[in-house]
């Protein structure tokens, strides 16, 4: 198969934006040839799309191309950090810019049939764009991802009492007085996400190549999320996806590692409601499982994606 890497804009009109967009994007392999490609949805909101970049191997392991893009607020599509825009409540800041980003791109590429990934937040807005029943939507891969932020924050509270009492209490201080932009905070931080982010030692860079941006351009993070991942206090606070996951039609498939900060918990409405899904955890992963067992990743997707749908 041609492993060519073709990079790109795609215009995005979004009117509430009040100024044209663009969404950078990547190609990883031939778009013409018979195979289904495979977009990819990346987490944060804005943490772009180089922790993706290990599914190349679906490219040159099992054919299959590969489509990675960054969401407009970060990367290299367009930001999002006028000030009349982060007045905006909301109405604006919610998933909808993203559902809508997606379908552009789709539409944009000409994609006829396609697949989904969606990592984290990826799959939170993900699993909103298939409960529409997109046309040429083939397959959907939910992956560490919740079915609404209630039940990510009861997670997020679940694990953080089992950290070290000394990382509980910084944390608890910084996010009362504020200050959690503080470099004791993020210490605390780090040490949560070296146990249920990312569990390779030293972090991969692919993967704080996407910190940087996150630090470069907070705006989409702090709007939506908040400081951190467990001290929700963004418009994602009430985020729920619960009632619409049974309009899914699609095959779906639902990855999450042992030491996820996804938690059974917040995936199991996506297990109970959708109508045809599977299941598979990684054993000795958190919430990166394409580098912390990168191997058996690649094998789980490559594989299940050509299967045959029956």
């Amino acid at each position: 198969m041609d492993h060519r890497i073709v990079e790109a804009e795609a215009d995005f009109d979004y009117p509430a934006a009040g100024k044209p967009l663009k969404t950078w994007y990547r190609i990883t392999g031939d778009l013409s040839s018979d195979a289904t490609p495979l977009i990819i949805l990346h987490s944060g909101p804005g943490a772009g799309c180089t922790s993706y970049d290990p599914l190349f191997d679906l490219t040159t392991k099992y054919s299959i191309p590969v489509i990675q893009y960054e969401q407009v607020g970060c990367g290299r599509s367009t930001h999002l950090r006028d000030e009349s825009l982060k007045k905006k409540g909301i109405e604006f800041w919610n998933d909808g810019i993203y559902v809508a980003e997606l379908e552009s791109l789709v539409k944009w590429l000409k994609l006829e049939k396609y697949d989904v990934l969606g990592h984290s937040w990826g799959g939170m807005f993900g699993s909103r764009f298939a409960a529409k029943q997109p046309k040429g939507l083939r397959r959907l891969i939910i992956m560490s991802s919740p079915a609404s932020m209630p039940l990510w924050e009861e997670a997020q509270s679940v694990l953080l009492k089992q950290m070290p009492q000394d990382v509980q209490d910084v944390i608890a201080k910084h996010e009362k007085e504020g200050t959690t932009d503080s470099p004791e905070y993020q210490s605390a931080m780090g040490a949560y996400y070296a146990k249920h982010l990312c569990r390779v030692d030293p972090m991969p860079k692919e993967l704080l190549e996407s910190f940087e941006l996150l630090e470069k351009d907070p705006t989409c993070y702090h709007i939506m999320q908040g400081p951190s991942e467990f001290f929700i206090t963004g418009t994602l606070k009430e985020w729920s996806v619960i009632d619409e996951v049974s309009k899914i039609s699609v095959p779906t498939l639902l990855l999450n590692g042992k030491y996820d900060e996804a938690q059974d918990g917040v995936m199991m409405d996506f297990f109970t409601r959708v109508p045809k899904v599977k299941w598979v955890q990684f054993a000795e992963s958190s919430h990166m499982a394409q580098f912390e067992e990168r191997e058996r990743f690649m094998y789980v997707v490559g594989t299940w994606l050509a299967e045959p749908i029956l």
